[in-house]
């Protein structure tokens, strides 16, 4: 029985541990925009029961991506039985290739329905946010294969979940939830760079190219750690401009996090990648927290 007759495993297979890269981003928007709007930086109406539909739309969209990804890195050989990091459940024999892209489908379709839904109670502009999710999904292999997936990912997670969130909120493009969401955008890229630089060996062996394989270990070192930082430094920038609150530096509450990840990513070495074996996992964490930290100081600012 595919999964093991276990309910976990249905749940393992389409990475929950990944599952922070669309909700970081949809968190820091929703309370970008209560910011706003309690503090008059936006004076329209809101309807905060479709963002909060919109966030699980946006989540179910990356469950499909993830069992998406699964499938298409086991079929074309890129998930062997020698990869370190999270399980991979096809290769192990737990369940068939097929009932993971199925599985992978049928997210999809609600997901596309929950978009459904919210375009025909707003407007447009979230066709535009919806196809890129369905590309996305469905794509995401090609691009990653052919060293693009940070940027894909960027476009997805750093810019259209947070301004898809914004929009169903307002009904508005809200330009600005580019530049809140920016740094959470560059660690859930750092998810995925943190994934290839692990895995570079055996991508080489099943012919794909990554950003890690074209940057090489030092190169790959090098990113992993501007874009953690980067992150940090862009809160500073924020609150220096006035976009953000000064209180939203109580994301550096998480920085010893984001240290010992980096010391983990310049230890590991060509020879020894163990060091960074559940690093993508770790900076998944990483996101999450700073992301939870930064909404909270939204939510908080406007009461200060």
């Amino acid at each position: 029985m595919d999964g093991g007759g276990k309910l976990k495993n249905w749940i393992i297979v389409a990475h929950p541990w990944a599952w922070s890269a669309s909700l970081s981003p949809a968190i820091v928007a929703y309370s970008y925009i209560f910011f706003l709007f309690k503090t008059g930086g936006y004076p329209g109406e809101v309807n905060w029961l479709y963002g909060a539909i919109g966030l699980i739309g946006m989540l179910i969209f990356h469950l499909s991506g993830n069992l998406m990804s699964e499938y298409h890195d086991f079929v074309n050989g890129v998930d062997v039985k020698e990869k370190t990091g999270p399980p991979r459940l096809i290769v192990q024999g737990i369940f068939k290739a097929k009932t993971i892209l199925y599985y992978a489908i049928v997210m999809l379709v609600i997901g596309i329905l929950i978009g459904a839904y919210l375009y025909i109670n707003t407007s447009w502009p979230i066709l535009i946010f919806g196809i890129i999710g369905i590309i996305s999904v469905v794509y995401y292999h090609k691009f990653k294969y052919k060293a693009l997936g940070e940027l894909l990912i960027y476009i997805c997670y750093a810019m259209a979940v947070p301004m898809g969130i914004a929009f169903v909120i307002t009904g508005q493009i809200i330009w600005t939830t580019l530049l809140i969401a920016a740094p959470t955008g560059l660690l859930v890229v750092g998810i995925l760079h943190a994934n290839n630089t692990r895995d570079v060996n055996q991508d080489k062996s099943a012919e794909i190219l990554t950003q890690a394989i074209k940057l090489g270990h030092d190169g790959s070192q090098i990113v992993y750690q501007t874009l953690v930082l980067t992150a940090y430094l862009l809160i500073a920038v924020l609150v220096t401009i006035n976009l953000l609150h000064a209180i939203t530096f109580l994301v550096l509450i998480s920085f010893p996090l984001a240290n010992r990840n980096i010391k983990k990513m310049k230890i590991a070495t060509e020879k020894d990648l163990s060091p960074i074996s559940f690093l993508d996992a770790r900076t998944a964490m990483l996101a999450l927290m700073f992301s939870l930290l930064l909404a909270i100081a939204n939510f908080i600012a406007p009461y200060i």
